[in-house]
């Protein structure tokens, strides 16, 4: 049966969308098929660089969510990515207890993973002790160490959520981060990360020689640690 990922870490600015578009861009190198869900009204990062693959959903209308779980029982081949935009935890959490999605869910036998991205700072700490005590060992975890903004993970590594999340059975990967200069240029045009890996086109993306490499060694460490989740 079908695989429900969310992408999510409810703070704004960790690189949620990044991951998602990592996954995706697993998914469809690794010829796996997936369907997407992006929850951002004004700036869907799946909906923007994966449009064939993505659907708009409202994260505070219950019928709109509850096309997740059909979709996911029409599709039991498919993989299913919802990318999760800032501050949509609460409604989500209210719709899964409300509507039973975890009892059905596991009915059908699908499987949910949260992924829980996260920078070095205290505020990732503290929502990622809130989800794991609201979940408990009900859905599977991911965690994902995005060093958007420095490499340095000590608070986690001492909060003791590790251990909470470990005696989880969560599992635990690491985004390199990505020149910043590299990301935009990106982003700007609107680019796939393989277009951006693979094009010779300069005038496109405007990425020289070595910013490419970047991407290719960038993305090469972020398949590694997706390879050691089994997603496909």
């Amino acid at each position: 049966m079908a695989n429900i990922h969310f992408i999510g870490g409810e703070k704004g600015g960790v690189g949620k969308s990044v991951v998602a578009r990592v996954v995706a861009q697993y998914f469809i190198d690794h010829a796996h098929p997936f369907l997407g869900f992006d929850t951002d009204r004004s700036h869907g990062s799946l909906l923007r660089f994966y449009s064939d693959f993505a659907s708009p959903v409202v994260v505070d209308r219950y019928e709109s969510l509850d096309t997740i779980i059909e979709s996911a029982n029409e599709n039991p081949e498919k993989s299913i990515l919802v990318d999760l935009a800032a501050q949509t935890h609460e409604p989500l959490v209210r719709w899964m207890d409300e509507s039973g999605v975890l009892e059905m869910t596991g009915e059908l036998g699908m499987t949910i993973t949260y992924w829980h991205v996260m920078d070095s700072g205290k505020d990732s700490v503290d929502l990622l002790k809130k989800l794991l005590d609201r979940f408990g060992s009900r859905v599977n975890f991911v965690i994902v160490l995005n060093q958007l903004r420095g490499d340095n993970f000590e608070i986690f590594d001492k909060s003791g959520e590790k251990e909470h999340a470990l005696r989880l059975h969560a599992r635990i990967v690491t985004l390199r981060r990505l020149h910043e200069t590299v990301i935009n240029k990106i982003d700007g045009a609107s680019s796939s990360f393989w277009a951006a890996k693979n094009k010779t086109d300069s005038a496109t993306l405007n990425l020289g020689l070595m910013e490419r490499q970047r991407v290719k060694n960038w993305l090469n460490h972020a398949y590694e640690q997706l390879d050691s989740l089994y997603l496909v």
